[in-house]
């Protein structure tokens, strides 16, 4: 059995397909729906048990059917980057964490958790992901303090030589479409071409940036997946990895790649960055894959033209993955 925190998010209800293309049925699927569309995510998805994650702690508790629980897949977290609530992020994304990784410990079980590149700033100091770098990070926000402090607490603890904990950059792909504004560059993109027949991207505010020459680390969905099915099958290896593509890729490249994939002219407007954002805007984040690559994850990730085609098939049919 499998207990899978935010599997009706994006990445979570992804893997949770995963799962079931692997034959894995025996899953208890942790989240909260609120009145988004979440829900949808959950569609044509096999799974035993449905918990609301208030209910959790009590269900390992009590519950005779957590004797069968021999992983942990912990993606369950608030991933609003712009969230201003600290206690909120804090209970969240730290405490509630923690709780979950005492209980593994505990019970000598399986823990995979979600950690973010957003605990790497403005990437002043690199984005190497060994342990001897992660107290001297300074994330540009909460959500990625909040994720430091616990990769932090792992690796204190020495939970890293028990627990695999996943750096994910810049994710992109099918079951994202609840998430509004936190919804990928891609996602996002494709509406307002669809749209208005143009994209807009953020003027830069750097001198060493031209506008949309500002380069992200995106990754493909279907590559995330790629990289857990690996920790699935070699549950001797543990550790804190980064999850990108290794590659920084302009938001011009990504726009283009995505008027290629929907067969329009290209059409760019640069336009004024939000306040709240010009000093936590990332304009570089690169994976550097090194510790990944050594442990002997060996596959090729999708280029950005790549992952952008496969998903506009998925977005120009509305279709959940």
């Amino acid at each position: 059995m499998i207990v899978l925190t935010g599997g009706a998010g994006f990445i979570g209800s992804c893997i949770l397909k995963y799962l079931n293309t692997r034959g894995m049925n025996d899953i208890i699927v942790v989240d909260r729906l609120g009145t988004s569309l979440k829900w949808k995510n959950l569609l044509g998805k096999s799974f035993s048990e449905y918990l609301d994650k208030s209910d959790l702690g009590e269900f390992l508790e009590q519950s005779t059917l957590a004797k069968k629980i021999k992983t942990i897949i912990h993606m369950g977290a608030c991933s609003t980057t712009t969230e201003a609530d600290a206690d909120y992020l804090m209970h969240n994304n730290f405490i509630y964490s923690k709780e979950l990784a005492l209980w593994a410990i505990d019970k000598k079980i399986n823990f995979i958790y979600a950690s973010s590149g957003a605990v790497y700033g403005d990437g002043c100091l690199g984005y190497s992901d060994d342990n001897d770098t992660t107290f001297k990070l300074e994330p540009l926000n909460m959500y990625g303090y909040s994720k430091q402090l616990f990769d932090q607490w792992v690796i204190d603890n020495g939970y890293d030589k028990k627990f695999v904990g996943l750096r994910f950059f810049n994710v992109y792909g099918p079951n994202e479409y609840h998430k509004q504004e936190m919804m990928s560059m891609v996602c996002k993109g494709y509406k307002q071409i669809q749209t208005s027949k143009k994209l807009r991207l953020f003027k830069s505010y750097r001198p060493d940036f031209s506008d949309g020459e500002q380069k992200r680390d995106f990754v493909y969905i279907k590559d995330v997946l790629e990289v857990l099915g690996f920790f699935l099958d070699s549950p001797e290896i543990s550790g804190i990895f980064n999850l990108g593509s290794g590659l920084a890729s302009t938001c011009n490249s990504l726009a283009s790649a995505l008027f290629k994939s929907m067969k329009i002219e290209k059409d760019i407007e640069y336009v004024d960055m939000p306040e709240v954002l010009k000093d936590k805007y990332q304009y570089y984040t690169c994976a550097d894959l090194s510790k990944l690559r050594d442990i002997g994850f060996t596959k090729k990730f999708l280029s950005i033209d790549e992952g952008v085609a496969d998903y506009v098939s998925y977005l120009s049919e509305e279709k959940y993955f």
